[in-house]
């Protein structure tokens, strides 16, 4: 899509390469991220803050290339279970259960959640979401540092031995505007850093403010009321699929990332609005778009990145949640890029022996 944003945005087309991938990663996949954004003290935001201020790039693109959105919608209308966020799931014999693909954020417009969820919820008797450990940070984290190679350099480097000085300044001057100093977080892994500067800073100081995103509201309300709440992943294995891909492809997302500077609020403000009408399935092939001409090199570095984030656990959250689903009465939450496509958790489950019907074209 780089033809598309130099149509949006010329001055920064040739900076939004593979970096939209970390977003995406950080927006909608890794709640680890969420959790160790709170262990730093970032400037305060209201809660009652909604957008960070970005603009919709799809908004745009309707009047300076209408003809490369046509396609790209076309290409997401393909996309099998590509439009809804809100699913019903159904076997014979058991009581009905429900499917809410979520974005990891606190956005007070995703967390009101679409027309009937919050019903559903309440009469679950069992909640889902990714990672059960979200309930609580300090919990989390300590298990998250018991394997620091997950996350920090273990040979004494740190990110200025892969940076040229003048990105060393750039990304001491992002992080210095959401509160944290290059040398706290100096040691830290390229995708780790990636983290800080591929969010708003806004969203930043809302979760360091200790504002819930979705997932972990619900996880945490579950709790409250008494219902049973399940995790499908720990922290660590969505950590280590992260941690998996080559160090080259982070060191790139995260140069790219800073160099998008103030478009991050424009790329957030973009996927929510997809993700708040719906439209799941324009979202991987807007960003896909993104890389249309890199190199051979970023093509292997996407699909290794698509296969071990997105694919993968796909698989590994559908297995997992298949015997909970069996008792009935449910309310899953997952991320909501896992939905659509052959391979998303939909249709995975639906292998499975599952109904599921779209509830958001229902309302």
């Amino acid at each position: 899509m780089n033809r598309l944003i130099r149509s949006i945005r010329l001055s920064v087309a040739d900076r939004l390469g593979d970096n939209i991938l970390a977003l995406i990663a950080t927006l909608h996949v890794l709640f680890a991220l969420s959790l160790i954004v709170t262990l730093f003290a970032v400037s305060q935001a209201r809660a009652e803050d909604a957008s960070c201020g970005g603009k919709n790039l799809i908004a745009d693109m309707r009047t300076s290339d209408p003809a490369r959105l046509a396609a790209l919608e076309k290409e997401a209308a393909a996309v099998p279970n590509g439009k809804g966020t809100f699913w019903k799931i159904e076997k014979a014999g058991i009581a009905p259960s429900y499917l809410l693909g979520t974005m990891h954020v606190t956005d007070p417009r995703v967390l009101a959640m679409p027309k009937g969820a919050d019903a559903a919820y309440q009469t679950a008797k069992t909640v889902i979401v990714e990672s059960d450990e979200i309930v609580d940070d300090r919990k989390a984290a300590a298990a998250i540092m018991m394997q620091p190679g997950l996350t920090m350099f273990a040979d004494g480097k740190s990110i200025k031995d892969f940076l040229k000085p003048e990105e060393t300044e750039k990304l001491a001057a992002g992080l210095k505007a959401r509160g944290i100093p290059l040398t706290l977080v100096a040691r830290m892994k390229p995708w780790m850093i990636a983290s800080f500067v591929a969010l708003p800073a806004c969203e930043m100081s809302r979760k360091a403010a200790g504002a819930s995103f979705l997932d972990k509201k619900l996880a945490e309300d579950a709790l409250k009321q008494g219902k049973t709440l399940k995790g499908l992943e720990t922290l660590v294995e969505q950590l280590k699929a992260m941690d998996a891909l080559p160090v080259e492809f982070h060191l790139q997302a995260l140069i790219e990332t800073l160099d998008l500077g103030d478009t991050v609020a424009d790329v957030m403000e973009t996927t929510t609005d997809l993700y708040l009408t719906g439209d799941t399935g324009l979202i991987m092939p807007m960003m896909k778009a993104v890389s249309e001409e890199k190199s051979a090199d970023s093509d292997a570095g996407y699909a290794d990145f698509e296969q071990r984030i997105i694919t993968d656990r796909n698989r590994t959250m559908a297995a997992r949640a298949r015997p909970i689903l069996d008792g009935g009465a449910v309310f899953m939450a997952v991320g909501a890029l896992h939905l659509p496509g052959k391979d998303g958790v939909i249709e995975l489950l639906r292998r499975q022996g599952f109904t599921i019907s779209n509830m958001s074209v229902a309302n």
